[in-house]
């Protein structure tokens, strides 16, 4: 399963995107989460996800969090 980390989030929209190590972003949305709440997470934050085509590119799906972000 491809793994990635949170590059942006639109949290007023429920939506967000994943950027994998090839530098390409993946769209999600806060429907694709399988373990923790979209409010939860945060930029940087490592995960793992599978990867479908749509037609404005490619779309992250089963998205689970592998890390938790601590603040310092």
């Amino acid at each position: 399963m491809p793994t990635g980390t949170i590059s942006r989030l639109v949290t007023d929209r429920g939506f967000g995107f994943i950027r994998d190590p090839q530098g390409i972003d993946h769209f999600f949305h806060q429907t694709s989460l399988r373990d923790a709440p979209f409010h939860t997470l945060e930029r940087g934050q490592a995960v793992e996800f599978e990867v479908e085509a749509s037609a404005k590119g490619p779309r992250a799906r089963d998205v689970r969090v592998l890390e938790e972000v601590t603040a310092c």
